[in-house]
């Protein structure tokens, strides 16, 4: 299976009317990026948490993390590791350092960016699993419940599991045999 269709598809669900899919660097740079955060996901066939999280980085990497943003990668670290609790010294531990500490800065060029939280999240995570509808849901409702304004980043953490959910589902759609009608069943 090639890598080109499946990328694309994944940026254009990110993408909505009002946000672009910025990458920095040269094109040739920029393939390689993307290339390689499918390279995992392609073995298996689905799109994993951990996976999730680095598209985030890509297409999110220069905001500023926030309270919303720490809860949304608690609840994806959660989810990818079946445990009840964070990992000391993991991605959610991170994010929530960040986030305190970016409240108390003032300057937005000193405050800490979800790139830099993210970056190879899929390796720092324990154990990961593909992301489900479920998953998304979860960390949708974690990221709501902590933003003061009760919305949703485009292109965020929440918005990166449920593009990555709906293409595992339609990889599950186009993979399940259609099971044939019982005879005399209309």
């Amino acid at each position: 299976m090639s890598q080109q269709p499946r990328r694309e598809e994944f940026e254009q669900s990110l993408a909505t009317k009002n946000d672009k899919i910025e990458l920095s660097g040269p094109v040739v740079r920029q393939e390689v990026q993307i290339t390689s955060f499918f390279q995992v996901g392609e073995r298996r066939g689905e799109i994993t948490i951990g996976e999730a999280l680095e598209a985030t980085a890509l297409t999110s990497g220069n905001k500023a993390v926030d309270y919303s943003d720490a809860a949304a990668i608690q609840a994806a670290e959660v989810r990818a590791t079946g445990r009840t609790n964070i990992v000391p010294g993991g991605v959610a531990a991170a994010a929530q350092s960040a986030a305190t500490r970016n409240a108390r800065l003032t300057q937005y060029e000193e405050k800490t960016k979800l790139s830099e939280v993210l970056a190879d999240a899929a390796s720092k995570l324990p154990s990961d699993k593909p992301v489900t509808r479920r998953d998304a849901e979860g960390v949708i409702g974690a990221e709501l419940r902590n933003d003061p304004n009760i919305t949703t980043h485009p292109g965020g953490v929440a918005a990166s599991l449920v593009a990555a959910a709906r293409i595992n589902q339609s990889k599950q759609n186009a993979d399940s045999p259609r099971s044939p009608q019982s005879p005399g069943k209309n």
